[in-house]
């Protein structure tokens, strides 16, 4: 159950963000380069970088030609950060955006992240220029560099499958930036909106330190339910990323700590409980038979145990169904993915829980020529067996099903030949 704590030294920034996270883990290099390149016509490499202070590595997207994809004309030279976008690239609409990404060929994983960075960048823009999201149309973040780190941070919060995620006091900064709408506050307004309720702190160094993709895939972690407090736990890793540009008195860096769960308890029998996550939301405005569909769907996700639903009343007397999914800790974020995919629900809960599980194996058994699953569990007062339905559900009539079942449970037990 690995937890991430971000902690932002000098800022946070997509291209920080990826770079970071791949010096923590960089067996997660190659599949990163594989979808960038997939995603624009661009490559991504990892440099080594010593500010003469800290030594790190720094995420760079490339033309094929070896020159910055972002490549900022002299007049924009204030950008400090690999993705500080090079606004001579024009603009894309966000749907022209999605279309491509989902046509790209990328993992259904990792497009459901990338997808979901965007969007809630997306509303954020909408909400400045005083537009619905799908007639947002990005300037600086529609760029090729823009576009390949926020394809790397979708393959890496997939691929780590953290359980949490957390950061540190964000610093503010001060100045103005010039953007293809003219010179903005910082932090932008955008940037803003995507960092309401996170901590900041004022450092008195100046300029943007925080960019719009990094306050935006901040922004999904917390959608997604996984931006919770630092837990403690043992210190497994680091990792560190740098920006482009020097600050005075403090490295550029985003720095990633890597913690896992302290050791059980001495005495705790081994297997007597595991970890869960839970999660669980509320759908009001979805047709019975679309929501099944979609929970089907959920239920295919690698790593979840259960999907439940049942009957709630919600506000202002509405009937709703309650949804309570159990999944491996290391598979929230694709999980939590699929329920904003599925279903209409805006938002969710999350949390952690022990969970504790009887020991259990599987019996096959035949009867007729049908093979059967048997459940076996062994409890305190003995051992229990349940056939598994899906095996009988080709035999005809109640009483055919329970004489099969009976006889498949008796043989698992041992107690038949």
């Amino acid at each position: 159950m690995t937890h991430l704590h971000l902690d932002p030294l000098g800022g946070l920034a997509g291209d920080m963000f990826a770079a970071c996270l791949l010096a923590a883990f960089p067996q997660h290099e190659a599949a990163v380069e594989a979808a960038v390149s997939r995603a624009a016509p661009v490559r991504c490499r990892l440099l080594a970088h010593d500010d003469g202070v800290l030594a790190g590595w720094r995420f760079r997207i490339e033309q094929a030609d070896g020159r910055p994809a972002d490549a900022p004309p002299p007049d924009h030279s204030h950008h400090h950060h690999d993705d500080a976008h090079d606004h001579s690239h024009g603009h894309r609409a966000w749907s022209d955006i999605r279309a491509h990404l989902r046509r790209c060929g990328l993992d259904e994983a990792v497009l459901g992240h990338a997808v979901g960075i965007f969007e809630v960048l997306a509303e954020a823009e909408g909400r400045v220029h005083g537009c619905v999201p799908e007639a947002v149309a990005f300037h600086e973040v529609g760029a090729a560099d823009s576009i390949g780190d926020i394809v790397a941070a979708a393959v890496l919060i997939d691929r780590i499958g953290a359980a949490g995620w957390s950061v540190s006091a964000l610093p503010l900064g001060s100045g103005r930036i010039r953007t293809a709408h003219g010179l903005m506050p910082v932090p932008a307004p955008a940037t803003v909106l995507l960092l309401q309720g996170v901590e900041m702190v004022d450092d008195g160094i100046g300029g943007e330190r925080v960019t719009p993709t990094g306050a935006a895939i901040l922004a999904y972690l917390r959608r997604c339910g996984l931006l919770v407090a630092r837990p403690a736990g043992r210190l497994a890793g680091t990792g560190i990323g740098f920006g482009t540009r020097r600050l005075p008195g403090i490295s550029n860096c985003l720095r990633a700590l890597v913690l896992e769960p302290a050791a059980a308890p001495l005495g705790e029998p081994a297997g007597a409980h595991r970890e869960l996550a839970v999660i669980s939301f509320e759908v009001d405005d979805q047709s019975g038979e679309d929501l099944a569909a979609g929970l089907d769907r959920v239920r295919a996700v690698s790593g979840i145990h259960d999907v439940v639903q049942m009957m709630a009343v919600g506000k202002k007397g509405r009937i709703a169904v309650h949804v309570q999914v159990l999944v491996a800790p290391e598979r929230l974020a694709e999980a939590v993915a699929a329920c904003f995919r599925e279903t209409t629900t805006i938002g969710l809960r999350t949390h952690l829980v022990q969970g504790r599980a009887l020991p259990r194996q599987m019996a096959r058994t035949e009867i007729d020529g049908v093979a059967i699953d048997v459940k076996l569990v062994r409890r305190p007062d003995g051992h229990t067996a349940k056939a598994e339905s899906d095996h009988l559900s080709a035999l005809d009539g109640h009483a055919a099903r329970t004489r099969v079942r009976r006889r498949a449970e008796a043989i698992a037990l041992g107690g038949e030949a």
